[in-house]
């Protein structure tokens, strides 16, 4: 399974044969045309998947191309913009400096940013007012703390996201804007890890980019992850595509700052682009309690933490009943029976919104990543069979 094109970059983690992990090369291998299957349909350009268990790669395939004008092949070195899978790396960040005693969970955040101290709630027909309680630290980690996402009519009226801004501007001005309801009471998507970024920065005293390459990036051997991307690897950034309206795809650019430029903000909520082995090897640590080839970035206790669902049951209840959130910023499965892909309790992960995602199933010790560049995100249930072809590969439990 692990075909000739893995071979343009170096293994993200030791190599091992599908049967040795205990899965079956035939429904990896079904797994592999059904990504050529949609390239061949013309819902997708290329994608990249990988599977690794008991901390062996077991899969590793690459299919179509990363630009259908130039042609160029895609490889498992390909570039994708991973979008929301940004959160769970600034959520690392974070934890690492929980772990240094920086802040605690249930501080307030205006006790290190002090614009937050003048936020107010909207409110239907009447004046904002003053939120109920303060927004803590815990709240930005798990999207309870009121503030909206990036793309409502709200911020977009108020500029709040302009890459041109740097994260004290980018503060100054979401604070402004009122919240969508009183902090802890409701679980809202939300620009709050951009927010962490800031408060990484005031709590180590470097840039949040230095601090995640530092004390991230670097110790885990993510050497593909990136705020943007220079000259040296842009040939390696595959293009984003939407569906054409005379069919086929057709080539779209989703932000006014390309990322192929450096822009002034630098985003804890979306702004990294990243490859299926760095991520990998990010899941590989989540899934290691921690720890990656001999280095120790988290505590096993604080990863365990940090995947458990933290949300209420009344808000669990809220989102449907299946899925909980934890500080990690995934989604994690808590009733694996009403999902339409196969699943297990206590598996966690998370998607972007230019055709990413990853999964993590602690049960199985196994992490998988699939990554196209498409939009919308998840073409003609994509995500979902390849889920559930990987899943159904396993044989032994």
């Amino acid at each position: 399974m692990l075909n000739a094109i893995a071979a343009a970059g170096p293994d993200p983690l030791p190599r091992a044969t599908p049967e040795s992990v205990g899965l079956t090369p035939a429904r990896l291998a079904e797994a592999t045309a059904l990504l050529n299957r949609y390239v061949a349909e013309r819902k997708i350009a290329g994608a990249v998947g990988a599977v690794a268990r008991n901390g062996k790669l077991a899969y590793l395939e690459a299919v179509g191309v990363q630009d259908l004008e130039t042609r160029a092949a895609m490889t498992d070195r390909s570039l994708f913009r991973i979008y929301s899978m940004t959160k769970s790396i600034t959520a690392v960040a974070v934890m690492m400096l929980y772990e240094e005693g920086r802040f605690r969970l249930d501080d307030p955040v205006a006790k290190y940013l002090p614009e937050f101290k003048d936020v107010t709630v909207a409110s239907t027909g009447a004046s904002p007012r003053r939120p109920a309680r303060e927004i803590t630290v815990e709240d930005l980690l798990i999207h309870t703390s009121g503030l909206n996402h990036r793309t409502s009519q709200e911020y977009r009226r108020a500029e709040v996201r302009s890459r041109a801004d740097t994260l004290p501007q980018f503060v100054a001005k979401i604070v402004r804007v009122p919240l969508m309801e009183d902090p802890g009471t409701r679980y809202r998507y939300s620009e709050s890890p951009t927010v962490l970024g800031r408060l990484v920065e005031i709590w180590s005293g470097k840039p949040f980019d230095v601090f995640l390459k530092e004390r991230v990036l670097a110790p885990l051997g993510m050497v593909d992850t990136m705020f943007w991307v220079g000259p040296d690897a842009r040939a390696r950034l595959a293009t984003v595509y939407a569906p054409a309206a005379s069919g086929g795809l057709s080539p779209i650019e989703i932000e006014a700052v390309p990322f192929t430029e450096r822009a002034a903000l630098v985003e804890g909520a979306v702004g990294l682009v990243s490859s299926v082995p760095d991520y990998l090897r990010f899941s590989q640590m989540l899934l290691s309690k921690g720890t990656l080839d001999g280095v120790r970035v988290l505590r096993p206790e604080t990863v365990d933490m940090m995947v458990a669902n933290r949300l209420p049951e009344a808000i669990v209840k809220e989102r449907g009943g299946t899925m909980g959130w934890a500080i990690a910023n995934v989604n994690v499965v808590l009733n694996p029976a009403a999902l339409a892909y196969p699943a297990n309790r206590g598996e966690y992960g998370w998607d972007g919104s230019a055709g990413t995602i990853f999964w993590i199933d602690p049960g199985l010790q196994m992490a998988t990543i699939l990554m196209t560049q498409s939009s919308p995100a998840n073409p003609d249930s994509l995500r979902q069979r390849f889920k559930t072809l990987v899943q159904q590969s396993v044989i032994n439990w």
